[in-house]
């Protein structure tokens, strides 16, 4: 790994029960917090923090981001000298509505179980991107949110059967504005908006139920690419202030890619920006190409958000995961502290449950420990392009809800004064 001035190590109490009653008894000592993560580089956007501090947890939720917090406040002490840490990140655009069914995303084998390949990556919450519609949503809950450990939000497709092939996503009778409002309204804590995509058709009446739909209920419109009818400049335009649309550098033929052909990004583009619409990346495994994201990057034209696109096929292409494709950015131009914006604070706002993302006093504890491995690495895009970076992002620890979910070296583990093979 060669982190450079590495170390971490975990110190527990010793202290008997009998003991700490005793202190508790007599001298009022009494443990503050759970956990404390020591000598981070804390890197939280929300709340304009980006220096060497400690983090405190208490009963999953942050208590205290603070200098030198007392070691003996502490049950237990997580040291992450020469490493960030940050709050848990969001991904914006995954499919995990898994199940059995064949060649089909919604209750499918093409979407895959979160927490496979969440906490590795950092990842603490999910957004899934309308895999379910309002009629099978209450399936995704029962069968897949429920049981999962990773947070999982939500957009409902305006298609009621979601995404369950084409016949389905072609039927106009499927998309009812007032049904997925409903759903939406019924399950606020988990549905965040109304996604539309996978249209083949000229008629503009499924966009606008979609867009009526999340008006009713309030939230945001997700606009997924596979709409090959509609231009890019008349999806933008029909689109509101705090709507995304997602797959911001794709280049295939069915939709106009965000590069003119003067090789700059396009006047409406920009102009949508200004209006307030949001830029997802949505990599996936089609949805990312250097010959938009390249020229973008030189006019700091960069995605407000890093949904992956994470289903069965883009974790095994050039997507990855979460933490490849911030990697992938910071070869294009961004810091450390921009890509953890991406992934932390700027998609809690956009799927508007600003109570994620940041490390704030009363927060929910969901952090992940980063170490940022240098070297010679290369990233790939969707048409098999490479470029090449000298920084590579690589989860430590990762923390859901006060609960260590990930510890890829033992970071969390009791220390052991031997090593095997070492000398008696």
């Amino acid at each position: 790994m060669n982190y450079s001035g590495m170390y971490f190590w975990v110190k527990r109490k010793s202290l008997t029960a009998a003991t700490l009653l005793l202190l508790s008894c007599d001298f009022g000592f009494a443990q503050q917090y759970d956990l404390l993560i020591k000598e981070g580089h804390v890197i939280d956007p929300a709340n304009g923090i980006s220096k060497v501090m400690d983090v405190a947890v208490r009963k999953g939720n942050i208590a205290k981001v603070a200098e030198a917090i007392p070691e003996p406040d502490a049950e237990k002490v997580i040291y992450a000298r020469g490493l960030y840490v940050a709050p848990g990140f969001i991904d914006t655009h995954t499919h995990v509505f898994v199940g059995s069914e064949a060649n089909v995303f919604a209750n499918g084998m093409n979407s895959v179980s979160p927490d496979d390949f969440t906490f590795r990556s950092g990842v603490t919450t999910v957004v899934d991107a309308g895999t379910s519609g309002w009629k099978n949503f209450p399936l995704f809950k029962r069968q897949v949110i429920d049981l999962s450990k990773t947070r999982i939000l939500a957009f409902l497709n305006i298609t009621g059967g979601g995404m369950t092939g084409s016949a389905t996503e072609q039927n106009l009778e499927e998309m009812n504005a007032d049904s997925a409002a409903k759903v939406i309204r019924e399950n606020l804590e988990t549905l965040v908006g109304v996604k539309i995509g996978h249209y083949l058709g000229k008629d503009w009446g499924p966009f606008d139920k979609a867009v009526a739909a999340a008006g009713k209920s309030g939230t945001p419109l997700f606009v997924e690419c596979h709409l090959p009818e509609y231009s890019l400049a008349d999806q933008l335009a029909r689109m509101r202030p705090g709507d995304m649309i997602t797959h911001t550098f794709e280049n295939i033929a069915e939709r106009m890619p965000i590069i003119g052909e003067d090789g700059k990004v396009r006047a409406f583009v920009r102009d949508a920006r200004m209006r307030g619409i949001l830029f997802d990346l949505g990599h996936g495994g089609a949805g990312f190409w250097f010959d938009q994201a390249i020229p973008a990057a030189k006019e700091h034209f960069y995605p407000d958000t890093f949904g992956t696109d994470l289903h069965r096929f883009s974790m095994n292409s050039a997507m990855k995961d979460m933490l490849h494709v911030m990697s992938k950015f910071m070869a294009l131009g961004l810091t450390l502290d921009e890509v953890i914006l991406r992934g932390t604070w700027n998609p809690a706002k956009a799927v508007r449950h600003q109570e994620l993302g940041n490390l704030g006093e009363g927060k929910v504890a969901d952090i992940v420990i980063l170490g940022v491995r240098e070297g010679k690495f290369g990233f790939v895009d969707s048409a098999g392009n490479s470029i090449q970076g000298n920084k590579k992002l690589e989860a430590e620890l990762t923390i859901r809800h006060g609960k260590v979910v990930w510890d890829l070296n033992g970071m969390a583990a009791k220390n052991q004064l031997r090593t095997f093979g070492s000398e008696k």
